[in-house]
């Protein structure tokens, strides 16, 4: 048997998306044309960017392996595409980074015209917020939780063993930390759009909390390169965090708070 907050909670979705069909705005075709528009800008930004970082790709790939470097240790290649690979893979995740003001600008036109007149105000923060937020978790991931966990993987379990570290599999490594923790420090976006659209309350991030912990335990455990519970909390604490300052986000943009103000007429 369904859940009935879950079914609540779906039904608050259902009416957030109709009410905002009803929105003045384009057809079908128009949208379609519209998505696909902001999809070609959004690869030409891309490759302006791949082609930026590409010019730096030594001192990219330099950054990239710094972490090994720090214990002495270099990475082997197993295929004759590998090195070129890797420059490939880290001119392309520079070139997102740089080219990621500009594309989440399109994300951001292309959803202006379901949002209400005074909800496009967000337009600054959001793509201040997402992008520090992002940069915040993969720097957190590239100074502190790689490093980490090379030492404790490569030093500490593996100093009786040779490594033979290879290009692929440092490179899906690397990537799934620092995009992993990137992608995971956008909780408070994620939370403000689904407060802004009346799917979720303060109240109801506030009352399921218990779970959020839950999951935020399950995932630092999971990029947690020790077994030592204490540095699991240096993980999970500034998910916590981010939970929290997404319930006070989900206070700040939730209808039910600016509907008050909306309906309060001045008195004589």
């Amino acid at each position: 048997m369904a859940d009935p907050e879950d079914k609540d909670l779906i039904d608050k979705a259902k009416s957030a998306v109709s009410e905002r069909a009803e929105l003045p705005g384009m057809s079908l075709m128009e949208h379609l044309d519209e998505l696909r528009k902001r999809i070609v800008h959004s690869a030409i930004y891309l490759a302006l960017g791949f082609v930026a970082a590409w010019i730096f790709r030594v001192r990219i790939v330099e950054l990239f392996q710094a972490p090994l470097l720090k214990i002495h240790k270099t990475l082997m290649f197993t295929h004759p595409m590998d090195a070129l690979n890797l420059y490939l893979q880290a001119a392309l995740t520079a070139g997102a980074i740089m080219a990621s003001p500009f594309i989440l600008y399109q994300v951001w036109l292309f959803i202006a015209p379901g949002l209400y007149q005074k909800e496009r105000r967000f337009v600054i923060p959001f793509m201040a917020a997402t992008i520090g937020l992002f940069l915040t978790g993969a720097s957190f991931g590239y100074y502190y939780v790689l490093p980490g966990a090379i030492q404790v993987l490569v030093v500490n379990f593996g100093h009786d063993f040779t490594p033979m570290i290879s290009i692929e599999d440092y490179t899906g490594f690397f990537l799934s930390i620092i995009l992993g923790l990137g992608i995971s420090f956008e909780m408070p976006i994620l939370i403000f759009f689904l407060a802004m659209f009346g799917i979720v309350s303060p109240r109801f991030l506030w009352k399921n909390i218990r779970y959020a912990i839950l999951a935020v335990f399950l995932v630092a455990a999971a990029i947690c390169p020790s077994p030592d519970p204490w540095t699991m909390c240096i993980y999970a604490i500034p998910m916590l965090a981010l939970y929290m300052i997404g319930i006070g986000v989900a206070w700040w943009v939730h209808p039910s708070r600016r509907a008050p103000k909306e309906v309060k007429e001045p008195t004589e």
